[in-house]
């Protein structure tokens, strides 16, 4: 993994900060070095303890978490980060395992990445979780029934109260709102999230849909919300409670 740099990714805010959660020492120091060449401060953490200490005195706002870590594994991480903290995760794991995936976003994570990587890849991941992140879609709010989006906030209500969505739910709800009446394939939907090619086989985003739909009290049997299309993929049909 080298450290050149590249020219053809554009650099993130020169203040944003990335903590690095890895027990590979060695990778920890490249990727530090690495990352800071397009502007990002990296903070790495060898141990799950020594990582949410950091989480609180100093918050990040991007997390790379290793799923393989001593003492307390990356999906117990991520857990107890979700139990505080909507921080966007990016997930690393061995050899791609899709069961790791999966495991990995019903956590709460944003994002995946399967070791080896080229950091070039996780520059760009970073990069498109910030730049989700930094858009307010026209409109300040969003109503729609007794569903209200924040673009700018990136948050989500319902009947008032905060969902308490993760980066990746806002941006899922996001497109399914912008995209209201419309059946979106699986593809469609990982490419206006992701941007990056994907097993056509993975289920990643029938997890994450379903996580939307436990936050939105919506029954996937008799949906008043996000319908699933058999075959196709999901469709946004409502508001909430019925409403339009």
């Amino acid at each position: 993994m080298g450290a050149r740099e590249e020219t053809n990714i554009s650099r993130p805010g020169p203040n944003t900060r990335v903590l690095v959660v890895d027990d590979d020492e060695r990778l920890n120091a490249l990727l530090t070095r690495y990352l800071a060449q397009f502007g990002l401060s990296v903070r790495a953490a060898a141990r799950p303890e020594a990582a949410l200490r950091v989480l609180k005195v100093d918050p990040p706002d991007i997390v790379v978490l290793d799923v393989m870590l001593p003492e307390m594994d990356g999906f117990a991480v991520c857990r107890k980060i979700r139990e505080g903290s909507r921080v966007p995760i990016i997930m690393l794991t061995a050899r791609g395992e899709v069961t790791d995936r999966i495991l990995g976003l019903e956590m709460g994570a944003d994002d995946y990445l399967p070791k080896p990587f080229e950091p070039r890849e996780l520059v760009a991941r970073i990069q498109a979780i910030l730049r989700r992140g930094a858009q307010a879609g026209g409109e300040d709010t969003l109503q729609i029934g007794a569903l209200n989006l924040n673009w700018a906030a990136r948050s989500a209500h319902l009947n008032g109260n905060d969902l308490g969505l993760t980066a990746a739910e806002f941006e899922l709800l996001a497109v399914l709102v912008r995209n209201r009446g419309r059946v979106l394939t699986r593809d469609r939907i990982m490419n206006e999230i992701h941007g990056f090619d994907w097993d056509p086989y993975d289920r990643s985003i029938d997890v994450q849909v379903n996580r939307l739909r436990q936050k939105l009290g919506d029954d996937a049997r008799h949906s008043t919300m996000i319908r699933t299309v058999r075959g196709t993929g999901y469709c946004f049909i409502g508001g909430g409670n019925g409403k339009p």
